[in-house]
């Protein structure tokens, strides 16, 4: 067709260690043109079964090399794509509207961090045992790859959650079939290229492209991939449950969040304001550890809302790959209407949008007006029932709002279905402590947010997800374990 006179880029799955084309394709756009980016394959059962089949014949060469042989190749898989970083993030950026900014400091770097930190950890853990001397026997424990994994992952992190997924289950020895979003797969098409090349042999990793509805779904329901590990929406999830449970399928979820930032009079501001922006409005708010409810303690929340407003009508919203850009475009049209929906919903309910959607006029480059763009939005006196304060927005949207007690706080921050990540901010140490310990959320950082150390767990509670990963969370989850014992 016209549309596609210009040379787009067409992706293949990768497969057996090959490329292979597919028999239809969808359209990826480029969220900060309007323009179609790339063709997809919109592969099916037939794709995924050949993926399973080709995961399962390299499972055995794969899982009997030591733990060291399968180290050295991630490491080398490390280096090249560092040493095509800067491409890398360029694709990314395109593909998914995140400014090159974030791509290049964030995305990629964590991508190939993902690699040596599992790289590392696979040579450090051991197993168990236990000695009943009166009985005369030893008790042990040996752990062994579990075989196929299914990896599904988003649209917002696209190879830095692709890679948090393919490194553990490879280290321990699985073999994988991936399945990264429609929306963005470039980089896990460009990374497939470096396999070899790394000395990944033939059938380790591949990777089909496609909708969730049909890719996805021909590979949960696939009875040969015993694990399925899936970051995306709670909705997909329960399909996700469903779908897998005749098979007894190992799960592991990570979903969205509706997280808290607690502000307490004590707290830093100077510190407090830079960070909760970038905690709301980083990756245009697409990302699960946003933080889209700000409680600020009755005292200091004019002054906070005053300043944080301010440095919000600061953020700079336009062409992704200017480096000066602070948010880039929405992942989609589709995307952007809902986040819009949100804000519309709150002035509807007569709470004030302070700056941001329908209140500034955003000016873009000429090349940039059929982009999905939106500006930081910042929307004040809102109920706590309010939808705007219970389901995840995923965009450059926070509400903040006024509390008196920590009692209360504790309250109103746990009174949503989701429970992932939250922040607290206070120069008291036991009142960090409290809190901490009573907020329903698999993450609570104090003073700071986003710092993480793989060494943890990471996970949600309640509606936010299922399982812990981290390096003993994801050893166990892609490790079949056995108690052996003997007596003597």
């Amino acid at each position: 067709t016209m549309a596609h006179a210009k040379a787009v880029l067409v992706l293949e799955n990768f497969i057996a260690g090959k490329f292979v084309p597919c028999s239809s394709y969808i359209d990826s756009y480029n969220p900060s043109t309007g323009d179609v980016y790339c063709r997809v394959p919109d592969s099916g059962k037939e794709e995924v079964e050949a993926a399973v089949k080709a995961a399962k014949n390299a499972f055995p060469i794969w899982s009997s090399k030591s733990p060291l042989e399968r180290s050295q190749i991630l490491n080398k898989l490390a280096d090249l794509i560092e040493n095509d970083l800067e491409a890398f993030a360029q694709a990314e950026s395109k593909d998914q509207g995140k400014t090159i900014t974030f791509a290049r400091t964030v995305d990629i770097p964590r991508a190939v961090y993902n690699f040596r930190f599992f790289a590392s950890s696979i040579l450090h853990h051991t197993t168990e045992c236990t000695e009943m001397a009166t009985m005369g026997c030893v008790h042990y424990t040996s752990r062994a790859p579990v075989g196929v994994a299914g990896l599904i992952s988003p649209w917002n992190l696209p190879l830095y959650l692709l890679t948090w997924k393919i490194a553990p289950a490879i280290a321990c020895g699985n073999t994988v079939v991936a399945k990264p979003s429609e929306m963005t797969s470039v980089t896990a098409w460009m990374m497939c290229k470096l396999l070899e090349k790394a000395g990944v042999p033939h059938g380790v990793v591949n990777v089909v492209f496609g909708m969730g509805t049909k890719a996805g779904e021909a590979l949960v329901c696939h009875p040969e991939v015993p694990l399925i590990s899936f970051t995306g929406s709670t909705l997909t999830a329960q399909r996700i449950t469903e779908k897998s449970a005749p098979h007894c399928k190992r799960l592991s979820l990570e979903l969205g969040g509706k997280n808290p930032a607690i502000i307490f009079d004590d707290a830093d501001l100077a510190q407090c304001i830079p960070t909760t922006l970038r905690s709301s409005f980083a990756n245009q708010g697409e990302i699960c550890l946003c933080t889209s409810r700000i409680f600020v303690q009755r005292g200091i929340y004019s002054d906070f809302l005053k300043r944080f407003v301010a440095e919000a009508k600061k953020w700079k919203v336009g062409n992704p790959s200017d480096p000066t850009v602070d948010i880039g475009a929405l992942i989609s049209k589709e995307h952007l209407e809902k986040v819009r929906s949100y804000v519309k919903k709150a002035q509807a309910e007569g709470a004030r949008v302070l700056c941001g959607e329908g209140v500034d006029s955003l000016a873009l480059p000429a090349g940039n007006r059929k982009g999905y763009f939106m500006l930081p939005t910042v929307i004040a006196e809102v109920k706590d029932e309010s939808c705007c304060m219970q389901e995840e927005i995923f965009g450059p949207v926070t509400c903040v709002v006024a509390f008196d007690t920590e009692e209360e706080v504790i309250e109103r921050a746990n009174s949503v279905k989701y429970g992932l990540a939250a922040t607290v901010w206070s120069s008291n140490v036991g009142r960090v402590h409290r809190v901490a310990k009573r907020l329903q959320s698999g993450l609570v950082w104090t003073n700071c947010w986003l710092v993480r150390d793989l060494n943890l767990p990471f996970g949600g509670m309640k509606a936010s997800g299922v399982g812990r990963e981290g390096a003993k969370d994801s050893y166990e989850f892609f490790t079949e374990v056995k108690t052996i014992t003997i007596k003597h």
